[in-house]
């Protein structure tokens, strides 16, 4: 077999083959043996007819069709493994010549791996988040746990911005009424601009048994858009009460004893929850400065690849929930072409650090093993709310095992780079990654376990309304 490569660009070549018949002949062999399957000659029994007389019945064209198809994967693999080349993707193939008897002679076209300069990454400076935690926010915090744990009390007064009503709402369209604008005994917050424009306006000032009526757009039903008149009664009114700040809502909300003990601990948890945050920041930073610093020239067809992939999995998921792409560019405040441009800026950017972290993890001898896989797969199967042994299925017959075996790599190559950079905090103090990402280990392990508990107490954090006194 004789070959050659022919670099076309920087992310392209061409790879020349050329085999004599000699070497085609176990894919002839095998082509004959096919077509013997195939084919009803008189005399014979299916399978056994011979070459000569498959030649003078069907003739030499389906044999050798069927020859070069067998012939061409493994003779343009051999070939990409003489010349080192690392294609991606698909190769576009060309029969140049086909001698009977004598020669074949085939090109292929394929993008391949980039080559780049990796630069230095020990001590690349990297800037994260202060740690520290400010009294205010302590009591920020202390003050968001004390409405959590808020009661709502019934009350003579009118509403006002903040109060939560019990209210019937229904709604009419030239004098008729709109049947799926219809609903009654609805909770809300007064001022929250959760439901109808222009309820917000209405409420404030209605005591119970009083009844309104507004023009608003429908958000939903069959008159969705179409402004109505929306008619609101109010059948309560109630005011949210905080529990006082004391020992004793220290230990019903908490693990301490006193208000002074919950601060403190307070503090610390914040404090743990941002070097927590700070690993994962020196994690992403870190990447960019590598990226800032590396010119690849990407494959377009690479990158087309990834466009259609990113389009179509957003697809997938907004069928899921039942969501057009009009409702996600609305949501999202931006234009098709906006949407399109910032898909394309992603895909570039996505390939890029796929290709540096790549070369980390092949130039640091990095590994993944079958522990490092479980855990992955296991921590995907959590997040998405499936079993873990039928997401590990679900990967092996897709073929996906190792996407996520790369993914892990590549997650390691990113710690790696974290670890090595000199980071710092906003006030310059230096950041210990290693200890960083320690703590964000223990609030991922304390995140799930209060999950469990939530989910084993079948409870959920509910807010201003658990609980109610008349």
């Amino acid at each position: 077999m004789k070959t050659d490569v022919e670099e076309l660009s920087p992310t392209r070549v061409r790879l020349t083959v050329e085999v004599g018949f000699d070497e085609l002949k176990p894919s002839l062999d095998r082509a004959y043996r096919e077509v013997a399957r195939k084919v009803r000659v008189p005399g014979f029994r299916p399978g056994r007819v011979p070459p000569r007389v498959i030649d003078q019945r069907v003739g030499r064209g389906p044999v050798l069709e069927q020859a070069v198809n067998d012939a061409v994967p493994e003779l343009y693999g051999k070939a990409l493994e003489e010349h080192d080349v690392h294609a991606l993707g698909q190769p576009e193939l060309e029969i140049t010549k086909l001698d009977d008897g004598k020669e074949l002679a085939f090109t292929a076209e394929v993008e391949v791996l980039p080559k780049f300069d990796l630069p230095d990454i020990n001590g690349l400076p990297v800037t994260v988040d202060d740690a520290d935690v400010s009294p205010d926010e302590v009591e920020e915090y202390i003050a968001s746990l004390r409405e959590r744990f808020a009661s709502l009390k019934g009350t003579d007064r009118p509403a006002a911005t903040g109060d939560f009503v019990s209210i019937d709402l229904s709604a009419e369209v030239n004098g008729k009424p709109v049947e799926d604008a219809q609903a009654k005994g609805v909770s809300y917050e007064v001022g929250s601009g959760q439901m109808l424009d222009g309820l917000d306006e209405a409420l404030p000032g209605m005591s119970a048994g009083e009844t309104k009526t507004f023009p608003a757009p429908l958000a939903g039903g069959s008159k969705a858009g179409v402004t109505a008149d929306v008619t609101v009664t109010v059948e309560s009114v109630k005011v949210k009460e905080l529990p006082e700040l004391d020992d004793e809502f220290a230990q019903s909300a908490s693990e301490f004893d006193t208000v002074g003990e919950l601060r403190a601990g307070t503090r610390a948890q914040l404090e743990q929850m941002r070097r927590a945050g700070q690993a994962g920041q020196a994690r992403e930073r870190a990447l960019d400065a590598l990226l800032a610093r590396v010119e690849i020239p990407l494959p377009e067809g690479l990158i087309s690849r990834e466009v259609e992939s990113r389009r179509q999995s957003l697809t997938d998921r907004l069928q899921r929930t039942g969501r057009t792409m009009e409702e996600y560019l609305q949501a999202t405040n931006q234009s098709a072409a906006q949407f399109e441009e910032q898909l394309t800026e992603d895909a570039r950017r996505g390939a890029k650090a796929a290709f540096i972290l790549d070369e980390i993890a092949n130039t640091e001898d990095l590994t993944v093993d079958q522990a490092d896989l479980a855990s992955y797969v296991t921590e995907q199967a959590y997040r998405m709310g499936v079993p873990a042994d039928r997401l590990v299925k679900e990967l092996s017959d897709s073929g996906q095992l190792r996407s996520a075996a790369a993914d892990v790599l590549r997650g390691k190559a990113l710690t790696l780079i974290a670890e090595r950079a000199t980071v710092t905090d906003e006030s310059g103090q230096p950041v210990d990654i290693k200890a960083a990402a320690g703590d964000a280990d223990a609030e991922d392990e304390a995140a799930d376990a209060e999950d469990a508990a939530a989910e084993e107490a079948g409870t959920d954090d509910g807010g201003a309304g658990d609980e109610e006194t008349e």
